[in-house]
């Protein structure tokens, strides 16, 4: 099918068309030669009433005769005339009629006027339209093209060979293709076909724009197109109108960017982060390789030191290369800064630096000597500082290299912005680093470093502080050895985090070894601990906003006897711990709650709990089974089938170290959310060769029958050399329970890696270490047995009390030697 050919070089029809305009011909004197019928139509004088007659006598009304002398004159001077002349009507009234005036020669001297007129309101209309369109197509800054069905180019405007840099005349018959690269044609002849498809205009669509002869160039454009038809809705092509919105986008742009940097970078209290947030934000909107590098006392988390040139630490790297492991290997490099250049002059002058032609670029000197892996050599390099409270902190690096364009005043701005944000961030997230450190370092200092190897069970424990963001928990453990071959286990957990956490954490361990050391019931340690949680709260009550006011904790106290295989427990508001039975059955114990430390005035209650050897207690803190947003029995329930879980190779119970590896497998895939502690214990049972036990009489032969006893039980453990200062001990304690304690006595003798000695009664006297006067003829008992001992104190019971004693047995081939330790 033809092509249609449209004709624009005169858009709506000439109103001084000959077939449509009144024609008048007037001689040089001014009468009326020449008289059409549409002049007749016009002005309502048949040809006959007008020919010959002067215009200046009916056509020209007497007041306006001034306009039609300076209307001849213009004529005669130029040749010719156009303008509005008010003419009479027949009937008299004035009709204003837009007019052409040419002079015609008629040979020597002799003229004639050729007038041709039209009413005036279908000149101007006319006039106006042709204004529009040479607007259009001469001066209008929005480029404006036309194109056949078959998209080939028509007309365009001087915009549009702004563009194109090809001349206006010159783009009839090409196509979008010869200035646009292939991929921008086919975006731009997709949306025409589709308006010539469906005659649905297209309006303000934005796409990036590459020119063929200038591909470096970034340009951003804003096309509308339309259908264009004839009165018989005859499709005749399409027009589009584009324009130069390169500015506008790249403003636009940039606030998008602070936005993003605003929600991006500082998501994480963490200098390294930072630093990668910033470049990823960077790149590749306003630069094609970033580099952030920061002076090596802030990754540290340390205040930077007065020496801005000092070494750097490069933490991120970002740029738009295909080898993304050459970035990762920059991460970490250290920079040296080479006095006298960009980056020097940055850090000292604390001001951006812009070099447009990158003699620089390379300035940045690694202890390695390797290239700085931000991409190729750049054409245009940014250097901006990064500074926050007045303290100089790294440097950000921006660089150019495939752009044309290098960086404007608009970037530096924007850079400045950029820069202005993250070291914020990044100075907050080097003093919580250091704040971290700090309370990690106290955390760390306060807890046990490894638990120690003890008779009456085997134990193991893990320790996972919480992450980061969250700060250092008052999370803590313990492993206490008493008196009688038992120990004491515990678990805590302070309300809180960070600082005072850690802080309250260390005060309540060292009371806990200290009512340990007393001997007391778990359920009067916690007592006594409620009671210290009470004055720590109290002590905070005076101080400032800033003072943390919330002061509590929880808490599980466990005392384990090898001997008797009966465990103790209580607990303040903490988890009950889990028994797993030598068999594998793993269950939660059923204990008395108890009120969380610190809210005073609450009983705890102690459970007693025979365990068969072999079993299996674990004792947990709530950040094991509370984490996100996962059901606390579902973890539950994955805690109690990885602790009752056997070895898969051997069938055997698993040991406490490989049980904690299998919580931690089970449980702790990522880093929790809070601080986890947990302590394993697999009990163990004292053999019955190693303990003797004997009740005496309420009477003077007690301390004989004692030590008589005593001697024939060491001669049958092989320590007769322990048997005179042994015998006194026993002794002493024998008669102080006589003269002052109550019926009945015993007498335990137990020997594992000491020697324990241990007499007791019903009696509430306690003993008490004096020293006796040279005069006096008693008093120097307990004197006695503190010197022969390494240890002894006094523990009491619901029953009464119990003295006890240790000594150490004597190496193979050497004399005893005892010590002089009391504990109380």
């Amino acid at each position: 099918m033809d092509t249609p050919v449209t004709t624009f070089s005169e858009g709506p029809e000439d109103p001084f068309a000959v077939r449509r305009a009144a024609s008048v011909v007037l001689d040089d004197g001014g009468r009326v030669v020449g008289w059409s019928s549409r002049a007749e139509e016009l002005l309502g004088y048949a040809a006959r009433e007008a020919l010959g007659r002067p215009s200046a006598g009916f056509l020209v009304h007497p007041g306006d005769h001034r306009v039609v002398l300076d209307a001849v004159a213009a004529c005669v001077r130029d040749r010719g005339w156009f303008g509005v002349v008010p003419v009479r009507h027949r009937d008299g009234h004035c009709v204003e009629v837009g007019c052409r005036a040419r002079v015609i020669e008629r040979g020597g001297s002799h003229r004639e006027w050729f007038v041709v007129g039209a009413p005036a309101d279908e000149v101007v209309q006319w006039e106006t339209d042709r204004s529009v369109l040479d607007g259009l197509f001469r001066r209008s800054p929005i480029g404006l093209s036309v194109h056949a069905p078959d998209l080939t180019i028509l007309r365009v405007n001087r915009a549009i060979a702004g563009f194109s840099r090809i001349p206006v005349e010159g783009h009839r018959g090409l196509r979008t293709s010869d200035f646009l690269i292939q991929r921008d044609t086919d975006t731009v002849e997709d949306q025409l076909r589709e308006v010539l498809r469906t005659g649905q205009s297209s309006v303000f669509t934005e796409q990036p724009c590459t020119l063929r002869l200038d591909p470096g160039r970034e340009l951003v454009v804003s096309v509308s197109a339309f259908r264009m038809e004839d009165p018989a809705g005859r499709v005749l092509g399409v027009t589009q109108t584009v324009e130069d919105v390169t500015d506008r986008y790249r403003a636009r742009r940039r606030l998008a960017l602070l936005n993003e940097a605003s929600a991006r970078i500082g998501s994480a209290l963490d200098v390294a982060e930072t630093a990668r947030e910033l470049a990823g934000v960077a790149v590749p909107v306003l630069a094609e390789g970033v580099c952030v590098d920061l002076l090596e006392p802030v990754t540290r988390g340390e205040e930077p030191a007065q020496e801005v040139l000092g070494p750097l630490r490069r933490s991120a790297v970002r740029g738009t290369l295909p080898d993304t492991g050459a970035e990762a290997r920059q991460v970490g490099r250290t920079i040296h800064v080479v006095p006298g250049t960009v980056q020097a002059r940055c850090l000292t002058e604390r001001r951006p630096v812009l070099d447009e032609r990158a003699r620089d670029e390379r300035n940045l000197r690694d202890e390695r000597e390797e290239g700085d892996g931000a991409g190729p050599a750049p054409r245009s390099l940014l250097v901006v500082p990064l500074v926050a409270r007045g303290l100089v902190l790294g440097l950000l690096s921006l660089r150019r290299s495939g752009r044309a364009e290098p960086f404007e005043a608009d970037d530096l701005t924007l850079a400045e912005e950029l820069a202005a944000r993250a070291a914020v961030c990044v100075d907050n997230a080097r003093r919580y680093t250091q704040q971290h450190q700090a309370a990690l370092t106290l955390q760390h200092s306060l807890l046990p470093h490894g638990v120690p190897e003890h008779p009456a069970a085997e134990l193991a424990h893990r320790y996972l502080p919480a992450d980061a963001t969250t700060g250092v928990g008052g999370d803590w453990f313990d492993v206490i050895p008493l008196s009688g071959l038992r120990v004491a286990l515990v678990v805590g957990d302070v309300v809180g985090h960070g600082m005072h956490a850690a802080a309250t954490m260390g005060r309540l361990r060292a009371a806990v070894h200290t009512l340990a050391n007393l001997d007391l019931t778990p359920d009067e340690v916690l007592a006594r601990l409620d009671d210290l949680v009470d004055r720590l709260a109290a002590e905070q009550e005076p101080g400032g906003e800033d003072t943390p006011q919330v002061v509590g904790a929880t808490c599980l106290y466990a005392v384990y006897d090898p001997v008797s295989r009966y465990c103790s427990l209580a607990r303040a508001g903490h988890p009950s711990p889990v028994v797993v039975t030598p068999g594998g059955r793993a269950s939660l114990l059923d204990l008395p709650a108890g009120p969380p430390l610190g809210l005073g005035g609450l009983p705890f209650e102690s459970a007693d709990l025979e365990l068969a050897e072999g079993s299996l207690l674990a004792l947990y803190t709530d950040g094991l089974i509370r984490s996100g947003d996962q059901d606390p029995d579902e973890r539950l329930a994955a805690l109690r089938g990885a602790l009752g879980a056997c070895d898969e190779h051997t069938a055997r119970a698993r040991s406490p170290e490989e049980t904690c590896a299998a919580v931690e497998d089970a449980l702790l895939h990522a880093r929790p959310t809070d601080d986890v502690a947990l302590l394993v214990a697999r009990t163990r049972v004292l053999a019955d060769g190693k303990v003797a036990t004997w009740q005496l009489p309420m009477d003077a032969t007690a301390a004989a029958r004692a030590r008589a006893l005593t001697a024939s039980q060491l001669a049958e453990w092989g320590l007769e050399d322990m048997a005179f200062t042994t015998e006194l001990i026993v002794s002493e304690l024998v008669t102080n329970a006589y003269r002052y304690g109550g019926e009945p006595i015993a007498l335990r003798l137990i020997r594992d890696r000491h020697l324990i000695c241990e007499v007791c009664d019903t009696g509430g006297t306690a003993p008490h270490l004096r020293r006796a006067r040279s005069t006096d003829e008693g008093g120097r008992g307990l004197f006695l047995v503190a010197q022969l001992t390494d240890r002894w104190g006094t523990r009491y019971s619901r029953e009464g009390k119990t003295i006890w004693t240790e000594q150490s047995l004597p190496p193979a081939g050497r004399p005893e030697r005892p010590g002089r330790r009391p504990t109380g």
